[in-house]
């Protein structure tokens, strides 16, 4: 509860910060008292994208592990210095991008410079988030040892995944920051290798987007079905989308920097094919949910080509939230193989495009899977219950959040499609002919920004409700068993030492020959620039 507490904060401050941006980037509002609209861009970016999520996804991980695995009370003790780590290094960033001294975005792109006191809490959070997966680790570790021969609960292996794949990806930014920005910004190093950290950042940068999105996959495949009364469609199936998810998500991230000038075309290629292969286990997943939901339905008795789908739990946010999300991630998906492609990255590459983009996968299918978990597992932890008043106040939450999401993140990718940029404050950039069509989509993202913040103010209060107002009593904690009929889950999913491997092995594949051309034949270091942009 205490990293979900932080997560919650999180989304209030973080959406505050995106409602002034939208309010910014329409032309109508200047923001007051000196703040610097890159500031709150700063301040959205980091704690929506980083602090939010890492803290309710370990705080979800570690419920999962505590119901199925256990945990003891040493492995308890180490997990609280976890917490506490990642506090003291989350106050140490928060600080130094509110007092104005790191405006450089949730990239943190050299050269610009932030604080060091930046760089040094970024590494914090990173290593605090490093020992809650180690008590992760030991717990699968400890419940393996008690259970020889036993096959490790499905949702324990998803967590082991997660936190391999973060631990691994992580890695790049680690040595980023602790490499060369924390010397670089104490002046220790007077220049810094801007394509080296722009590639460190993004061998992290997308694989952290998969990690946001496996513990939903984790709700899906094994809650989701508890909830509409049915059974997991193939134990089996999930492993394998997980471990493929592992294999396939960290050595892609030259597809970030397509036209990065400096790593070889050949290498852009590889990676953006091993990109492709990442939605083989996302087709995988939507086969599982919707045979589930079909076979629940029918299993029920409801005929017809979709009556099963006519009668799926609508009325139960806890299904709702999720399944709205599900289907979000069907046009985000769509633009993930746009932003990976080569030819059509090449139009929408550093446009607004990329921002609806990401509003769609995280902002909507991951975010409302999380609101979805916390309608049970909120009150599950705190002794109390969804209430039918809730529960229809979270259905209309959902609402208010799709109609928002929809008109920005529309907007948004529209107004990329005209060549609008992102990461940029309002400009009429001389009076431009081409600006001109942007302003109305500017508009509509002011709107749909508003009404998010509507949908961001409810749940957040739902949050304070569950928490610490609704009736006491005990909320089920929903994981579901599998089909009586589905193949047996081999043995061999247990082998952690070739998932490792092959992971690995793919890793150095895709990055070593790349990586040592990059350094051997790069441009003279960056001098830092502090903020704002030319002081140097």
């Amino acid at each position: 509860m205490s990293f979900i507490y932080v997560a919650f904060i999180s989304l209030f401050i973080g959406g505050l910060m995106g409602l002034l941006q939208v309010f910014v980037r329409s032309g109508r509002f200047t923001l007051p008292w000196g703040i610097d609209y890159y500031q709150v861009l700063t301040v959205h970016g980091v704690i929506l994208g980083l602090v939010l999520t890492t803290y309710f996804i370990i705080g979800f991980h570690f419920s999962l592990m505590g119901k199925t695995v256990g945990i003891s009370d040493k492995q308890r003790k180490v997990a609280w210095l976890a917490f506490w780590v990642m506090v003291i290094g989350t106050v140490m960033t928060a600080v130094t991008i509110l007092l104005g001294k790191a405006s450089v975005l949730y990239t943190f792109y050299a050269p610009l410079k932030a604080h060091p006191v930046f760089y040094i809490g970024l590494a914090l959070v990173v290593v605090g988030s490093w020992v809650a997966g180690f008590v992760n680790w030991r717990q699968v570790y400890l419940w393996k040892k008690a259970h020889p021969g036993e096959k490790t609960p499905l949702l324990a292996f998803m967590v082991t995944i997660n936190t391999l794949l973060w631990f691994i990806a992580s890695l790049g930014v680690a040595a980023t920051v602790l490499i060369q920005f924390i010397p670089w910004s104490l002046g220790y190093a007077e220049t810094i290798n801007v394509l080296v950290s722009r590639t460190l950042f993004w061998y992290f940068g997308h694989p952290l987007v998969y990690f946001w999105l496996l513990p939903a996959y984790m709700a899906w495949y094994a809650v989701i079905p508890k909830i509409i009364g049915g059974k997991i469609f193939s134990d089996s199936l999930a492993r394998m989308s997980f471990v493929l998810f592992l294999f396939f998500s960290i050595p892609v991230g030259f597809h970030h920097q397509l036209v990065e000038p400096g790593i070889d075309a050949t290498w852009k290629f590889i990676q953006v094919v091993l990109t492709f292969m990442v939605a083989i286990p996302s087709l995988m997943t939507a086969f599982s949910m919707f045979a589930t939901f079909e076979i629940t339905g029918r299993r029920k008795g409801f005929g017809g080509l979709f009556g099963w789908f006519k009668h799926l739990p609508w009325k139960d946010v806890r299904f709702f939230a999720p399944f709205v999300g599900m289907l979000a991630f069907i046009p985000g998906g769509a633009g993930g193989l746009i932003n990976a492609s080569h030819q059509m990255n090449a139009v929408i590459h550093n446009t607004i495009w990329v921002t609806g983009h990401f509003h769609l996968t995280v902002a909507t299918t991951v975010m409302l899977t999380f609101f979805g978990i916390s309608y049970w597992l909120i009150p599950h932890l705190t002794g109390r219950t969804l209430t039918k008043k809730i529960n229809k106040l979270g259905i209309i939450q959902t609402i208010v959040w799709t109609i928002g999401m929809t008109i920005m993140s529309g907007a948004m990718h529209i107004q990329g499609l005209l060549g609008a940029p992102r990461r940029s404050s309002y400009s009429e950039y001389g009076g431009g002919e081409q600006v001109t069509e942007w302003i109305g989509y500017q508009m509509a993202q002011a709107i749909g920004g508003t009404i998010l913040f509507i949908g961001i103010i409810l749940m957040v209060y739902i949050f304070v409700k569950l928490a610490f107002f609704a009736p006491k009593g005990e909320e089920e904690f929903p994981i579901a068993e599998e089909e009586e009929d589905a193949e047996p889950t081999p043995k061999w999913f247990e082998n952690w030492k070739l998932w490792i491997g092959i992971t690995v092995a793919l890793i150095l594949f895709a990055y070593t020959i790349p990586f040592v051309d990059i350094i051997q034949n790069s441009p003279p270091g960056s001098v830092p620039f502090d903020w704002p942009i030319g002081n140097n």
